[in-house]
């Protein structure tokens, strides 16, 4: 060991810092009694040196070696206790991932020595077999990249359309990305694939986990993969899989690429749990250099760990060090990486303190305030599994949420529920009953009918049932209350009735996602009826069950991709889609006018009777254009639009209302004819004829001075004229 060359170096900043004569390692452990850098040669095959970090300040180990390098390959070995019973697995023995590597090499390969304790005994049992030949190394980087003229899209909330996507997936199988770059970041930004997405109008691409993550041992041995990524190795290093060229800048140029079409990119990121699992999990990181301080254990019985997670730990966000790492990772990716923002995983184990959820808890605090953090986009998945884990509305105001009383409503009423009228009108309108407090805005509520985690839209109106066989755990898998509906036939059918039936109830549900209030995110591929034959729990499957079939894509898929950009661009024409308010239904003795009235198939305006008819599945929702005074300031007024939903089997007839005197009302869209592309003038007095399961969107114009409402309606449907650029079919 030479010490010689070792200076003190800093406790700030944390990981192995590149300053352009030497790097900077530090190291938190409040309970260690020694760290040791381990480096290794070029190949990361073989250990060239060991040095004992020497200087210990605050908690942080730390030293400086000048004639380090970026692409120098280290990890750690953590001196200490071993005591199980005390909260301590120390264990030098196990070579163990700086949580705050830039960079990560190699996969963790599944080997009896990567556990602490000696498998096939307890975990009160100590393993001195060495640990390394089965770890990723850590990897210096140099951060240097030249971003050029990138700007950040900064989209408006009110703006924002996201679009779920996994970056593997996404272009695995897509014929004009060049092969080798096929499934990787450098794939996703291709000029192809960007232009696709900027053609169907998304502003905001949300990838699925991308941070360093880990394959599970037992689906390695069942001949599966962890697909989605939930597991979580390292919170600062890109997945290495997803990387044609192994290099941090094709990270970033995927970024720029992506800003450079106006477009967003918001990361799925998982700081609820890691990939060590319990109390028989192995040893890789944060385990063996600080179990206590990193995991959130039982106060009586600091052997075993709380698991709100469902996942076997469940991060420790109430220790200052461990919320710094957190927020540390999130201000790195966005000053760095250039990130535009976070969906978090199981987001309510984030805001739980020793004594449950709370709103004002340390972690969602501490993005409140974070001067980088809070001007990008913030959204949760508010629910965990842990006692009073669900808090969807629960969030404080910055943050937007998952809305999964959308998902259900929506689901339900298309399928024919009874008695869900007076839910869906709520769902309709931004559920002010969860999101409309603290100054909180519509957009709070990110609305969605599909998401990575279930059916997808054409799976979704195709099987009455999940079908999971393929993940090897007997179809036990994967939830069971779907809310689905096959529509005659599980699977695929020839029966043109029911394929034209689910055509349109596709069309219904995407149509009701971009036409409420709101923000609406879609899932990648529903877009063009993409499939998992009803598997509704794919996280395992990487192969082509998962990856989008882009040369499968038949008429059906362009008519629906066509269908789909018409529909956002009606969202972005209209800002009455988008108020930046909720709708409230109640009457603006100002304005002289409800912003928001719902109407019953005759025309009458609907009464609670209406609402509490069980059999209520048809009416109308008419926002009017006027009313959109705020405060002292009175902008222009928007056009109003009339939607009206009709979940029964059969036709109904619907009257429009009286429209005031020199105007009238024009059709923009009919589920049952999409192919509708001109706006249709509607002729007062006698009433529409509204197919079975079908949605209409009507446009109220002036006979005159209404030329601006026309063209925007008239570019709107032009959107629809044909798909964005899909590949060839041939």
């Amino acid at each position: 060991m030479r010490r010689s060359r070792v200076r003190e170096g800093t406790p700030f900043p944390l990981g192995a810092t590149w300053d352009g004569l030497g790097v900077n390692f530090a190291l938190f452990s409040a309970h260690a009694s020694k760290v040791e850098l381990c480096l290794f040669d070029e190949t990361g095959e073989r250990e060239i040196e060991r040095i004992e970090l020497p200087e210990f300040t605050d908690e942080v180990w730390h030293g400086y070696l000048p004639d380090a390098r970026p692409g120098t390959l280290y990890g750690y070995r953590v001196h200490g206790p071993y005591e199980p019973e005390a909260g301590h697995r120390f264990n030098p023995n196990k070579l163990l991932l700086d949580p705050y590597a830039k960079g990560l090499t190699g996969d963790v390969r599944w080997d009896p020595a990567v556990f602490g304790y000696v498998v096939g005994e307890d975990d009160l049992s100590f393993d001195t077999r060495d640990s390394a030949p089965f770890l990723p190394r850590c990897r210096v980087v140099d951060p240097a990249f030249t971003w050029g003229r990138e700007r950040r899209p900064d989209v408006p909330w009110e703006r924002t359309i996201l679009y779920e996507l996994h970056v593997k997936g996404f272009t695995k199988l897509h014929p004009l990305v060049p092969e080798r770059l096929r499934g990787t970041y450098a794939g996703l930004g291709t000029k192809e694939v960007v232009d696709y997405l900027r053609g169907l109008g998304v502003t905001s691409v949300e990838l699925l986990p991308v941070h360093a993550f880990v394959q599970d041992q037992h689906l390695l041995e069942k001949g599966l993969a962890n697909y989605w990524g939930y597991n979580t190795l390292n919170f600062f290093a890109p997945e290495y899989r997803y990387s044609a060229t192994g290099s941090l800048s094709e990270f970033k140029e995927m970024v720029a690429r992506l800003h450079d079409a106006g477009i967003e990119v918001i990361l799925d990121v998982v700081y609820n749990h890691t990939a060590e699992g319990n109390e028989m999990g192995p040893t890789l990181s944060f385990k063996g250099i600080d179990n206590a301080s990193y995991y959130r254990l039982l106060p009586d019985q600091k052997r075993y760990y709380i698991n709100d997670t469902g996942t076997g730990n469940t991060l420790n966000l109430s220790h200052p060090r461990v919320l710094q790492m957190v927020t540390d990772s999130l201000r790195y990716w966005v000053t760095e990486m250039h990130v535009d923002g976070f969906r978090f995983d199981l987001a309510t184990i984030l805001g739980r303190e020793p004594y449950g959820f709370d709103e004002g808890g340390g972690f969602l605090d501490s993005c409140r305030q974070d001067p980088v953090l809070n001007r990008v986009k913030l959204i949760a998945e508010p629910w965990d599994c842990g006692p009073g884990g669900y808090q969807v509305g629960g969030f404080p105001p910055g943050w937007a949420e998952w809305n999964d009383r959308f998902r259900d409503t929506v689901r339900a009423f298309w399928k024919g529920d009874e008695g869900m009228a007076a839910e869906l009108a709520t769902r309709l309108t931004a559920s002010g009953d969860k999101f409309n407090r603290r100054g909180r805005k519509p957009w709070a509520s990110v609305n969605f009918v599909t998401a990575h985690d279930g059916f997808t839209l054409h799976d979704l109106v195709s099987y009455n049932e999940k079908h999971n066989e393929a993940n090897g755990e007997d179809n036990r898998d994967g939830h069971s209350h779907n809310l689905s509906w096959n529509h005659g036939a599980e699977g695929p059918t020839d029966d043109p009735e029911i394929r034209a039936l689910r055509e349109r109830q596709k069309r219904n549900m995407l149509a009701t996602l971009l036409l409420s209030q709101g923000t609406p995110m879609i899932l990648a591929g529903d877009e063009f009826g993409r499939t998992q034959h009803g598997n509704n729990n794919a996280y395992c499957q990487d192969n082509e069950l998962n990856w989008v079939d882009w040369q499968g894509i038949g008429e059906e898929g362009r008519a629906l991709a066509a269908f789909t950009r018409k529909l956002i661009a009606l969202r972005q024409g209209f800002p009455v889609l988008r108020r930046g308010r909720f709708l409230s239904g109640a009457f603006n003795e100002e304005l002289g006018v409800k912003d928001v009235t719902w109407l019953t198939p005759d025309g009458t305006e609907m009464d609670a009777e209406h609402w509490s008819d069980p059999n209520t599945r048809c009416f109308g929702m008419l926002l009017d254009g006027r009313a959109q005074a705020t405060g002292i300031r009175r902008p222009a007024s928007d056009a109003t639009l009339l939607l009206v939903l009709n979940a029964h089997h059969d036709v109904v007839e619907f009257s429009l209302p009286e429209p005031p005197a020199g105007q009238r009302w024009l059709l923009l869209e009919d589920t049952n004819r999409p192919e509708v592309d001109e706006p249709e003038p509607f002729e007062f007095g006698h009433p529409y004829m509204v197919t079975g399961r079908s949605l209409l969107l009507f446009v109220l114009r002036p006979e005159r001075g209404g030329g601006a409402i026309l063209a925007r309606a008239r570019e709107a449907l032009l959107a629809g004229t044909a798909p964005p650029s899909l590949p060839d079919a041939s």
